[in-house]
């Protein structure tokens, strides 16, 4: 599986995935202009777009890829909070697997402040890896086996972002919301601790705060917990 990283912020999130036969857009958060230089100017290789939720630093460029005769697959919750529409538009739904290429794709639900977020795990046909795919909420309620690729949000530490609250360089508002709709790094560990990891290869590390994180500490702890190759996408 390769993944290659457009954009992982809260500017802007948007990846590249491949398993040598089928690419898959996941996230539009980023501008399509972008997008265009990202795929070397070929969408037509692109099987595909999924997009976790509505807000801007996912969804941004979903509409101008409809346009440009890309699928978007999406809940419809998504859908309707971005007004979107037509026959590019693939409503997807928690539980229910779909196909793209020689993609599997089961959709799950997240916890964050929006209308029906979702996770992916993915599944190639041609080579039988796996992905988890999952980025804004405050935690996942599932698991998952045979798992050989994770790409997940690591957004903030905890502790760093209390001290940030203490000085003033962060409102209480905004640390509570944080803290409800993202996942900490131990948050993150104790996802990965509940998993079967004996075949995972390589963890990226997602949408990582500019302010409230530590990005090698970051990386350290997930590889001593995992002894996988860890990726911190910036």
């Amino acid at each position: 599986m390769k993944v290659k990283v457009l954009a992982s912020s809260s500017a802007g999130n948007c990846y590249i995935i491949s398993d040598g036969t089928t690419e898959l857009l996941l996230e539009a958060g980023i501008p399509f202009g972008e997008i265009q230089k990202g795929c070397n100017f070929r969408l037509t290789s692109l099987a595909g777009c999924l997009i976790t939720h509505e807000h801007n630093d996912h969804a941004k460029a979903g509409a101008e890829l409809m346009k440009r005769s890309v699928d978007i697959y999406t809940s419809q919750g998504t859908a309707d909070a971005k007004k979107w529409s037509g026959h590019r538009l693939h409503p997807v739904r928690n539980g229910e697997a779909f196909t793209i290429g020689t993609f599997s794709i089961m959709p799950f639900d997240l916890v964050h402040d929006c209308a029906e977020p979702l996770g992916f795990v993915i599944t190639s046909l041609a080579t039988r890896e796996k992905l988890l795919y999952v980025t804004d909420t405050h935690y996942v309620r599932y698991t998952f086996e045979g798992l050989t690729h994770i790409m997940t949000e690591c957004n903030y530490d905890r502790e760093i972002l209390i001290d940030h609250v203490r000085t003033g360089e962060v409102q209480p508002f905004l640390a509570k919301r944080i803290m409800e709709s993202h996942m900490s790094l131990d948050t993150v560990l104790d996802m990965l601790r509940a998993n079967d990891l004996s075949r995972v290869q390589q963890i990226y590390l997602l949408h990582i705060s500019e302010g409230n994180s530590n990005a090698e500490a970051f990386k350290e702890r997930v590889q001593r917990l995992t002894g996988a190759e860890v990726y911190v996408c910036i």
